[in-house]
């Protein structure tokens, strides 16, 4: 979601990085954007490990409602918005039979009322598919098993028809290790073209607005 369809601004960046700074961890920018898109819990307790702190489990706990307070605010100050044409990408997409699902390392607290202040949803009149929290899944992203759920829940069998797109080096790695067909970065995170194409893909766009423009056949 974050810096994929939705653009937040770097709340998510930011307020993750206050939640292990405030344990007295350090954290360096390589492996701060190492750990965006996974499960937030497992971030911070891997940040406070590489920073050189001990991350037991109440002190994860403790900092992801750091984490949650911290973008709570940062999105009571800036709301987060649709990246540009991604509504009218998701719904050509659909308009054509594709099934569009959202998959995030953001727990449903997170997720739901963020995809509610969007006006975003799933069920009859909504404009998605299926949306796969952190919480559905034994182990977020690099492993496959939100992508897994997705195809669970719209109903899809095969997944070399499956087209996983992202903005972080941990999406790319999911869809490949998901056996996805097709494997599109975005460049609308923090990520250069260059550091997303040192990762397994398919393609580099400039935003997921463009992926309806891809051929069928890369559309898998």
């Amino acid at each position: 979601m974050a810096g994929t369809t939705v653009e937040e601004h770097g709340a998510v960046y930011e307020a993750l990085r206050h939640a292990v700074e405030t344990t007295g961890a350090s954290v360096a920018a390589s492996d701060l954007q190492t750990w965006m898109g996974t499960d937030k819990r497992e971030a911070i307790a891997a940040l406070v490990r590489i920073g050189g702190g001990t991350p037991d489990a109440a002190l994860v706990e403790r900092q992801y409602e750091v984490f949650r307070a911290c973008l709570r605010e940062a999105y009571a100050k800036t709301p987060p918005e649709p990246i540009a044409q991604a509504d009218k990408a998701l719904a050509e997409l659909r308009a054509r039979g594709v099934k569009v699902a959202l998959t995030t390392g953001f727990s449903d607290d997170v997720a739901l009322p963020l995809l509610e202040s969007l006006g975003w949803a799933t069920g009859e009149g909504g404009n998605l598919d299926a949306v796969v929290t952190s919480d559905e899944v034994v182990r977020g992203r690099p492993a496959p098993y939100m992508i897994h759920r997705a195809m669970e829940k719209t109903g899809v069998v095969d997944v070399r028809r499956v087209l996983v797109a992202g903005d972080t080096a941990v999406d790319l790695e999911a869809g490949t290790n998901a056996g996805a067909g097709v494997v599109v970065g975005v460049l609308t995170g923090q990520l250069t073209r260059e550091q997303l194409e040192a990762h397994p893909h398919s393609h580099v766009l400039d935003s997921v607005a463009d992926v309806p423009g891809l051929p069928e056949t890369a559309r898998a």
